[in-house]
């Protein structure tokens, strides 16, 4: 069995060593904003910035619009990875299955995600019901791949124990082809998590409707309030960061009975 991607280990020196660029980055900013070398309304200052979520009466939108998004992900990433999982095991354990829906997917899958947008909007309005399609899709493809991949590299051995063993197709597939494409499917949820927050920020943002740290994107553009645009932005980015971060450790522990990485 290859061993499980770097990133679902995250181990703590390595966090923290990562930790040094955002870190320079920020000094550099700060250094840059009070040089008077740019234009303040386009770099705003570090500690201005830090403040808007806070003090700024247009910047505290960000906290319901970011419980907003969260919910909203939530609702999309649940209805794409629950349909890709089992489009994904199908496919996975069926040859019927996949030369059924295999062609197709794979069509569809080719598509930008944001050429979807028009369409939905035209099904579906601006409103919640186009954003969460959205969502759903971009966690759909990446459940269905990882999950179907997962079930087609099990090794060779544990099919020819199960063989040996005499095991029922049920069998096979609860006790050996699941275990064994578990590692694929748990890089599937942790790609469709953070495929479904990318994808949140961008329909807000597109669709405009509603509360959300896209619409607070879009908002700060409008009236060119770049302290906020960079709020937004570095919402977005530590989000994401939490998300894989939280389920990459969750992932490890999930899958210690694998060993140690070699």
């Amino acid at each position: 069995m290859p061993a499980a991607p770097p990133f679902l280990h995250a181990p703590g020196p390595r966090i923290r060593r990562g930790a040094v660029l955002p870190a320079a980055l920020l000094l550099a900013w700060a250094a840059a904003a009070h040089s008077g070398l740019v234009n303040g309304h386009l770099l705003v200052p570090v500690e201005k910035v830090a403040l808007v979520p806070f003090l700024d009466p247009h910047g505290v939108h960000l906290w319901p619009g970011l419980a907003a998004s969260l919910t909203r992900m939530a609702a999309g990433f649940t209805i794409g990875a629950a349909a890709g999982l089992l489009l994904g095991l199908g496919m996975g354990l069926s040859r019927t299955a996949d030369r059924l829906f295999g062609p197709t997917f794979h069509t569809v899958r080719q598509i930008a995600l944001y050429a979807w947008i028009p369409l939905l909007t035209a099904w579906f309005g601006n409103g919640e019901p186009a954003k969460v399609v959205f969502i759903a899709l971009s966690a759909f493809f990446p459940m269905v791949l990882n999950t179907q991949e997962g079930l087609r590299t099990v090794p060779a051995a544990y099919r020819e124990v199960a063989r040996v063993l005499t095991l029922s197709r049920w069998q096979l597939v609860r006790r050996v082809l699941l275990p064994g494409a578990m590692p694929s499917i748990a890089i599937g949820v942790q790609l469709a998590l953070i495929y479904a927050w990318l994808a949140t920020v961008g329909a807000e943002y597109a669709m405009g409707l509603g509360r959300g740290v896209g619409t607070l994107l879009s908002e700060g553009r409008e009236h060119f309030r770049m302290d906020i645009v960079l709020v937004g932005v570095l919402t977005l980015a530590l989000v994401g960061f939490a998300i894989n971060a939280a389920f990459g450790r969750i992932f490890a522990r999930a899958l210690r009975w694998r060993g140690p990485a070699r």
